[in-house]
């Protein structure tokens, strides 16, 4: 078992949104994030995406829906459907590639 200082670890990642996975279970990769203020792109997946607001906020955009994760929240982003993180998120998150 690994004990995970999410908050330093995200701040430690040379460039806001790319991703280190912390670990898997099974076929599930853990992975974290440091949010940056600036806008992630639109993506669609062929799986489950929990996204997990470890500190700060995340603006999220789904299917043309604007909503606020805030930490201690997580939202589940389904398969097929398009998300995007809009401008002003900022702090870590943990992404469960379900």
């Amino acid at each position: 078992m690994s004990l995970f200082d999410l908050d330093a670890i995200a701040n430690g990642l040379p460039a806001a949104w790319n991703s280190t996975v912390l670990g898997t279970v099974g076929s599930t990769n853990i992975k974290l994030v440091r949010m940056d203020q600036m806008p992630y792109g639109e993506e669609v997946h062929d799986y489950d995406e929990g996204l997990l607001v470890v500190s700060g906020q995340m603006m999220l955009e789904v299917a043309g829906q604007a909503l606020c994760v805030e930490a201690g929240q997580m939202y589940i982003a389904e398969a097929g459907i398009p998300h995007a993180v809009l401008a002003g998120s900022q702090g870590s998150l943990v992404i469960v590639d379900l």
